[in-house]
């Protein structure tokens, strides 16, 4: 395996040995977290090398999500035939639609499995660690990870539990330390799988694609289950440096999907009515009127822009609303399509509304402040 990752390798070992040596002239060079921190580095800076392909995850994701209506409809088609001409043109046509719509089931994937080879290549670097250590590994290094270096990532530990130490291996050695750190370290990186997912799932998919009949919503929460108990399993065979590595990863990319689930929703997603409620209750905020209609569609088609620009999936800019009561053609209302209503609290308002009231609140303070002030005068 270290012959087929040893490119990957020597690349790891230079980005935590120039990270170390920067962390080293304010921590010392023999600090622990100096080590730490250079993992930490690792993982940030092979993030922001994945970033360009975040948005085009985002991109197959929403083109997921949109394609389902027409997914369900062609297996509805071939329901039941099973023959293997049926089974094959109903491939084609699926691969047909994934094509016309600009998506791929399998894009999604492409940042978990560029960070494999990374990751395995990070596990190989410090599992040779103490032969490197000890001089007994073949190459003699790996890169600038020299048998002096080595012996610095050897001695290094995260409260007691080395870098290069196992769960498994502290079973047998009785290094409580480690079998400590480790169960935290699993629990944190599941736990952060699982909200990671279970953000996407429910606040970034449209209502049309939430429904437990759409195949794509099942896999997604079978996943959000399933993964972090896989990562839960199989965490008690890597380095306490690779649990770091994973934990990072996973609170990058929590943070990461935040953003962007905040600042450019799925369309018809719960994010989005947030996102537009948002809108509301800051033009309230600053004493200005709700957004007119040419406003709305400038708005929509400069986020538009935005996300071609990013590589996303163009989405229509709306046509004009019509407010209630303006009448269409032949005199008759125009049909809208359905509002959701934002949730009520106790006080039976919206959080706009209660911003509104607040400050219709103010206002009114001030005005009578103001005559105050002149009745004095």
């Amino acid at each position: 395996m270290d012959t087929i990752l040893k490119p990957i390798m020597i690349a790891v070992a230079w980005i935590m040995v120039k990270i170390h040596d920067v962390l080293a002239l304010f921590l010392g060079k023999e600090s622990s977290w100096a080590w730490v921190l250079a993992i930490v580095g690792l993982t940030i800076v092979v993030r922001v090398l994945l970033i360009p392909l975040f948005f085009r995850q985002i991109k197959a994701s929403r083109g997921m999500q949109l394609v389902q209506p027409e997914l369900k409809k062609l297996q509805e088609k071939y329901k039941g035939r099973k023959d293997p001409a049926s089974q094959q043109a109903m491939q084609q046509e699926m691969m047909a639609l994934y094509r016309r719509h600009g998506t791929n089931p399998f894009a999604s994937c492409l940042p978990l499995l560029l960070q494999m080879p990374i990751f395995f290549a990070l596990f190989r670097v410090l599992y040779n660690v103490k032969p490197i250590a000890e001089g007994t590994y073949a190459g003699g290094g790996i890169g600038p990870l020299t048998q002096e270096v080595a012996a610095q990532v050897q001695e290094a530990d995260l409260f007691g539990a080395h870098l290069s130490d196992t769960f498994m291996r502290a079973l047998g050695t009785g290094a409580t330390a480690t079998v400590w750190i480790t169960i935290v370290l699993i629990v944190a990186m599941s736990l952060s799988q699982f909200f990671t997912m279970r953000q996407l799932t429910m606040k970034n998919m449209p209502e049309s694609a939430t429904s437990s009949d759409n195949p794509m919503m099942r896999t997604q929460k079978i996943m959000m289950y399933v993964f972090p108990l896989i990562f839960a399993v199989t965490g008690v065979n890597f380095q306490i440096g690779v649990l770091i590595y994973w934990l990072v990863s996973n609170l990058w990319t929590a943070g990461q999907q935040f953003y962007t689930i905040r600042r450019m929703p799925a369309p018809g997603s719960a994010a989005e009515r947030a996102m537009q409620e948002r809108i509301r209750a800051k033009r309230i905020r600053k004493g200005l009127p709700p957004e007119t209609d040419e406003e709305i569609a400038a708005r929509e088609a400069a986020e538009a822009e935005a996300q071609a620009r990013r590589g996303q999936r163009v989405q229509p800019v709306r046509k004009s609303r019509q407010r209630p009561g303006e009448a269409g053609q032949g005199g008759e209302a125009s049909q809208e399509s359905p509002v959701h209503e934002p949730e009520r609290g106790k006080d039976g308002l919206t959080a706009a509304e209660r911003e509104e009231k607040r400050y219709r609140a103010r206002m009114e303070k001030r005005q009578q402040a103001k005559k105050k002030k002149k009745k004095r005068s």
